[in-house]
């Protein structure tokens, strides 16, 4: 076996998700999930996160600290895979730990910008024994790239099909990535990706305000509120949805001011109900309309992250383009929640035999890199 960790705290910062990746040659497909856990971030430690997407005070302690509180959260997550698995430490060859997003501004302020992904490699590795690769999208920014999406060339070695597909993953922003038939996949420059906006961040966000409950079980609060058109039709009006890719964006923009912001634009208060119906169909029709822009001959739509369990989004999803075949992700052999820290397995994978993790037809940098930082233990 060749075994790789894959850990994934999104956007949506609601805990680790974690795979134990065999890439052995005889896998299924060149992978197999031997074994998956989830841990729930610690209320503190989320509000602390979440908090330094903002400036404040005393932010270098701070980042510091919860650098270190979530590199002991995914260390639980590592040992909870690894006796799940029966797997010694030593038998795996790296783990691929994505941090924490706080700040995502490429290309801004001095013609680089930057990413910053809150993580303590070293700690990491110390506490598990194994090797950590981090740190992957700084290498594709300081090449004049976007530093995301990242996982388009994963979902390429994945979910490559005979027909036009595009995979959506709805975290709390969503992403897509766009797969040319096989038959045309021989030309790089046809595969594509981006983020295409708002995906549980905002819905969970409003949700956590107004009700008792973390996120909208199935969106069936948001299903029982009306969409405000107004509101719908300013929300949409950001200059970002007409941005052409290579695009990258996070809670810098979408976040609790920016939809306050367009409420009192347009009258004000509203039954918070209707909000998270409008706020369901902004993430729906975002991603619909970058799709029908951007790859019109899409025969299948694969989805997933969290969105893939939210029954009412996934069939607004499929009601806004009929004809469009919508299935979650386990329709093609790996399921919804295992998909992106899946997808930083392989990419510590590709670090450790010095191949590429990016894409420059995705990200816009200025060619392939070897993406990520390593801690050996």
């Amino acid at each position: 076996m060749t075994l790789y960790l894959g850990l994934m705290s999104g956007t949506s910062m609601d805990g680790i998700d974690g795979v134990l990746v065999d890439f052995s040659d005889d896998a299924r497909a060149g992978l197999h999930v031997l074994t998956d856990a989830h841990l729930a971030m610690p209320p503190a430690l989320g509000a602390e996160l979440l908090a330094l997407n903002r400036s404040g005070p005393d932010e270098l302690q701070r980042a510091a600290l919860a650098a270190n509180a979530l590199a002991r959260l995914q260390a639980d997550v590592v040992a909870h895979l690894l006796a799940q698995a029966d797997i010694e430490p030593d038998a795996v060859r790296a783990i691929g730990s994505h941090g924490q997003t706080v700040r995502h501004r490429p290309g801004e302020f001095d013609g680089t910008g930057f990413t910053l992904q809150i993580n303590n490699g070293a700690l990491l590795a110390e506490a598990c024994g194994i090797d950590v690769v981090c740190d992957f999208r700084t290498r594709d920014v300081a090449a004049g790239g976007q530093g995301a999406p990242l996982v388009p060339a994963f979902h390429r070695d994945v979910f490559a099909a005979t027909v036009p597909r595009a995979i959506l993953n709805i975290g709390g922003i969503a992403n897509l990535t766009l797969l040319p038939s096989t038959d045309e996949s021989a030309h790089a420059s046809n595969l594509g990706g981006f983020d295409t906006g708002p995906g549980n961040a905002l819905m969970d966000d409003w949700c956590k305000r107004h009700t008792d409950a973390a996120y909208d079980d199935d969106g069936r609060w948001a299903a029982s509120g009306r969409v405000d058109g107004m509101l719908l039709a300013e929300l949409m009006a950001d200059t970002y949805f007409r941005k052409a890719p290579p695009k990258s964006t996070g809670r810098d923009l979408f976040n609790r001011d920016w939809l306050a912001q367009a409420i009192a634009r347009t009258g004000g208060t509203r039954a918070p109900a209707d909000v998270q119906a409008t706020l369901l169909e902004l993430t729906a029709r975002s991603a619909i309309d970058a799709l029908r822009t951007s790859a019109p001959d899409t025969r299948e739509l694969l989805v997933c992250g969290g969105g893939a369990f939210n029954g009412a989004l996934m069939a607004r999803l499929a009601a806004l383009w009929p004809g469009l075949a919508v299935a979650a992700t386990d329709a093609a052999g790996l399921p919804a929640m295992q998909v992106e820290a899946t997808a930083f397995a392989w990419l510590a994978k590709q670090f450790c035999e010095r191949r590429p993790g990016n894409h420059p037809a995705v990200t816009g940098a200025a060619g392939l890199r070897v993406l990520g930082a390593l801690y050996p233990h």
